[in-house]
């Protein structure tokens, strides 16, 4: 009976490893991988996603990351983290490593992109870009001996959002269209990581359809007010288009978005930029109800995660309706 087992779990061990295809991302058209001939059930509970977000958040903004500036040890540690996330969900880098370095002056710095590729024959090769930056300014104005601005909101929320939606389509391969999942450095200096890696992405012909950037979800609104409000909202149908899918008002309009100039201050300003595609940043932060923008304080524990993890539940359905639409449904209007 033993002889039997062990011969047994031999062949399975085999026939699983035997399923999987190598990946090179050195061409983008050879790249191939297994997906399964019907999609796997996925929890969508926010209690399934808490644990997760809370895990990372508590390692992205602890001291010592030393508040994840670009170029230092701390954002070293951050990127090796993600890194780590990715390949431990099975999300494949995109290029041949996660990592898209750039320089700045005398400093290095990396953007990391992974990819979850589409189920769909022809929608595979449409590219949904969801991001978020995962640096932040390192230390800031001290308060009671801190000096570390640890960047909880701003943006290990962000980041840490587009992660957990990567993890989730890898997981379930519900998704028809590919997802690049990008987490930027050097946002604090002026959008240069998006800008290097927009850049990059435009000069080998990527096709993008959207992109969505997450900054500073991890506080949540008031209960009059929708979940999360979008940069640029008249700029496309984005907003409408992710609220039919959700079933609710997921997305809103946020009256002070246009005066505070937040679609040209975040992320999403490059890829509109170069690739010239509905492109948005997606925020719960609205100036009002979080008093530790750029400060000290901005720390894990003032963080919100049952609302992270609805707001994770909530935009799911929201971004695969989205995805899986044999048209593209999402375009750019005149304001």
């Amino acid at each position: 009976m033993k002889s039997i087992l062990i011969i047994f779990t031999f062949l399975l061990f085999y026939n699983c490893k035997a399923t999987k295809t190598e990946v090179s991302n050195t061409n983008k058209e050879e790249t191939t991988y297994s997906v399964p001939a019907k999609d796997v059930k996925v929890n969508l509970e926010a209690s399934d996603f808490k644990k997760s977000i809370k895990e990372s958040m508590f390692f992205l903004a602890s001291d010592d990351l030393e508040g994840r500036a670009t170029g230092s040890v701390g954002i070293e540690k951050a990127a090796v983290f993600i890194e780590n996330f990715l390949m431990t969900n099975d999300i494949k880098p995109y290029f041949e490593t996660y990592r898209d370095s750039f320089r700045l002056k005398d400093i290095i710095g990396y953007n990391i992109v992974g990819v979850v590729e589409g189920n769909d024959p022809k929608l595979k090769n449409e590219y949904i870009i969801l991001g978020g930056h995962y640096d932040h300014i390192g230390m800031g104005k001290e308060v009671n001996g801190d000096k570390i601005a640890n960047g909880a909101n701003d943006d290990a929320s962000g980041t840490i959002a587009a992660m957990e939606f990567a993890k989730y389509f890898a997981k379930s391969k519900t998704n028809k269209r590919s997802i690049l999942v990008t987490l930027y450095a050097a946002e604090e200096m002026g959008l240069k990581g998006s800008g290097h890696l927009a850049e990059r992405l435009k000069a080998e012909g990527i096709n993008a359809y959207t992109m969505i950037n997450f900054e500073m979800i991890g506080v949540p609104r008031a209960s009059d007010k929708s979940l999360s409000y979008m940069s640029g909202y008249e700029r496309s149908n984005f907003a409408e288009t992710l609220n039919k899918y959700a079933g609710e008002e997921v997305v809103g309009f946020f009256p002070q978005a246009k005066e505070f100039q937040l679609f040209m201050r975040s992320d999403n300003y490059p890829f509109y930029k170069a690739l010239n595609i509905p492109a948005h940043a997606i925020s719960t932060f609205d100036f009002s109800n979080f008093d530790y923008y750029h400060h000290v304080d901005d720390e894990a524990d003032k963080m919100d995660y049952d609302h992270m993890a609805n707001f994770v539940v909530k935009m799911i359905p929201a971004l695969q309706g989205m995805m899986n639409t044999e048209n593209k449904e999402v375009v750019l209007k005149d304001e």
